[in-house]
């Protein structure tokens, strides 16, 4: 028997491509750059996350598409799409 976890819960932030900063592989997003559910600044993104989802336009990304840590999402040749491109980030935490 597999063993459920007691608490799961979802945490999202969101922000427009015009937040990021750099250029090709190097283009990221800082945590601090984005905003929370709650619509304020946040501070930094989960430590441990089960997952993550990254969405671009509203349309969910395969995993190659991006990588994140506690401090900012690197998505390679983001700077390539539009500023008003809107950006989020589902983080599935347990």
């Amino acid at each position: 028997m597999a063993i459920v976890k007691p608490f799961m819960t979802v945490n999202r932030f969101s922000a427009t491509i015009g937040d990021g900063t750099g250029t090709g592989a190097t283009f990221n997003i800082l945590a601090t750059a984005t905003t929370n559910d709650a619509g304020t600044a946040a501070t930094a993104f989960p430590t441990a996350p089960a997952y993550y989802n990254l969405y671009l336009n509203g349309q969910l990304q395969t995993g190659d598409t991006s990588s994140v840590t506690t401090t900012a999402i690197t998505i390679p040749n983001g700077d390539t799409l539009n500023a008003a491109t809107p950006v989020l980030i589902e983080f599935t935490i347990n």
